[in-house]
């Protein structure tokens, strides 16, 4: 496995992740307290490169595994020079195995504990939170509940011991409440929690640390999600040929633009062009071609008054975008049918799939792009929260109710499709929640499906494209970015290699 803080692609569920423990521990003969060592010697590497100015720790121990790599951390962190303050919420003489072996040691080399007080946080430099691990599946309550307040509101840094106390590790809902951690150090397995949800929110910056176990530990395990990165992108966009031309890289339909809304189109259109689609043509109100068309000459536009004047449009296209300013009255239904019968592959966004919702059918050959809101209309739903607990869940009862590949929009992207495990973009920011950023993204999966046949794969590709682009855009700064400051990162990022 990859060594510390090279992120794997491969995610597990928490059960997964202790049966890799147990084969490494009974098959592989590795002493369960010597992966506790190694888990806590790898929170201390990072904490010391990420705070190397740090002199005071304060550690917090729960329960179970998590709190004996807490006492390792201070073990080692107090052996090292360290100032180290550890805190019991649960008694340690209550611990078993591993654990309690871990607490005897440090115990037995001076170390004390402390009784919780919130005044503790004023007088240390780095939180250690070994408090609750992957066990947990209910909401915090008691005293984990009071600790895990206070941890919030107080201003010091936190590290959390494999996932931060309080997140379901498999659904990334927080439980109730869950820490905040500046950096999360988690072991054996990437935790799908920490990708969706409320995961990207509470997680930090995350390093991975496969403690030493072999890799064909991990060959028999099944992944149960699996991280995009760069190589995606370049095995679905590969180096062109020196002979290449525009015929060879796709057409792109739009369509959308419907009263007072030239500019989701247009800038849906450009992102396409950016991608890289070799001809792009928008089907717009007539009264929008020149808005769609004004500085942007690569553009094709034509004004259509209903579902008739797309015929020549749909049948010279590779891949149809559909949705972005729409609408949902009648000259946006007829042509919501009209493409829908055209049998081409589609990107579904918006306005499309208010109307999908309302007149639901089921296709392989389409990209559904909902946001959590579109999700749960598309469900029925009774808001954003329901579909925001338990995303993974969401996104396999839309491809069940909908077919083809879905892409659930939000912090920590999901991307899939029947068959395959479900895709998460660890990429993007909150500057990208500003207008038009969903028809960017639309756009850019169009583009890059004009010239990558697997619908799939374009739209992991498109997701990461879109992200890493956000990402670039908002090294200055995140607040204030527009959609249209994205387009020169995608250009950089669709040639990735």
């Amino acid at each position: 496995m990859p060594a510390m803080s090279t992120l794997p692609t491969s995610n597990y569920r928490a059960a997964q992740v202790r049966e890799l423990d147990r084969t490494a521990i009974e098959q592989r003969e590795i002493p369960g307290f010597t992966l506790m060592s190694r888990a806590g010697q790898a929170v201390l590497s990072i904490l010391r490169q990420r705070w190397p100015g740090a002199r005071r720790l304060l550690v917090l121990c729960g329960a179970g595994n998590n709190a004996g790599d807490g006492y390792v951390v201070a073990r080692l962190a107090a052996r090292s020079g360290l100032q180290v303050v550890t805190v019991a919420l649960v008694n340690p003489d209550k611990l078993q195995g591993d654990a309690e072996l871990a607490w005897n040691l440090y115990r037995q080399g001076g170390g004390l504990v402390q009784e919780w007080d919130a005044r503790l946080l004023q007088s240390c430099d780095v939180v250690v939170d070994a408090i609750l691990g992957t066990g947990l599946t209910r909401e915090l309550a008691g005293k984990p509940l009071a600790v895990v307040e206070a941890l919030n509101k107080a201003s010091r840094p936190v590290l959390a011991v494999d996932i931060p106390t309080g997140l379901h590790a498999d659904t990334g809902h927080a439980m109730g409440m869950a820490v905040r951690a500046a950096v999360t150090v988690t072991f054996v397995g990437l935790k799908l929690g920490l990708y969706t949800g409320d995961g990207p929110e509470y997680s930090g910056e995350i390093f991975f640390d496969g403690l030493g176990i072999p890799a064909d530990v991990y060959t028999g395990m099944a992944n149960a999600g699996r991280r995009v990165d760069a190589r995606l992108v370049a095995e679905v966009l590969p180096r062109r040929p020196r002979t290449a031309h525009k015929g060879d890289c796709g057409h792109v339909l739009l369509v959308g633009g419907g009263p007072g809304m030239p500019g989701a189109i247009r800038l849906a259109a450009e992102a396409a062009l950016h991608a890289g689609a070799g001809l792009v043509s928008v089907a717009t109100l007539p009264e929008h071609v020149p808005v769609v068309v004004s500085g942007r000459p690569e553009l094709m536009a034509r004004g259509v008054r209903s579902a008739d004047d797309l015929e020549g449009l749909l049948a010279r296209a590779t891949v149809i975008a559909l949705g972005p300013g729409l609408g949902q009255d009648p000259w946006a239904r007829s042509l919501f049918d009209a493409v829908l019968a055209a049998d081409k592959a589609l990107v579904v966004d918006a306005d499309a799939l208010n109307l999908l919702a309302k007149h639901p059918c089921k296709r392989d050959d389409w990209v559904l792009t909902p946001h959590p809101g579109e999700a749960a209309r598309l469900l029925g739903e009774s808001g954003a929260a329901a579909i925001q607990a338990d995303r993974i869940a969401a996104v396999a009862r839309l491809m069940e109710r909908y077919g083809g590949t879905v892409l659930l929009k939000g912090a920590g992207t999901i991307v899939a499709r029947n068959g395959d495990v479900p895709w998460f973009v660890d990429r993007g920011n909150p500057g990208m929640a500003a207008p038009g950023m969903g028809d960017v993204l639309t756009g850019v999966i169009a583009g890059i499906a004009a010239q990558c046949p697997d619908l799939f794969a374009a739209a992991r590709a498109g997701a990461w494209v879109h992200a890493s682009a956000g990402d670039a855009a908002a090294r200055g700064g995140e607040r204030g970015i527009l959609a249209s400051d994205l387009f020169a990162h995608i250009v950089t990022h669709v040639n990735c290699r």
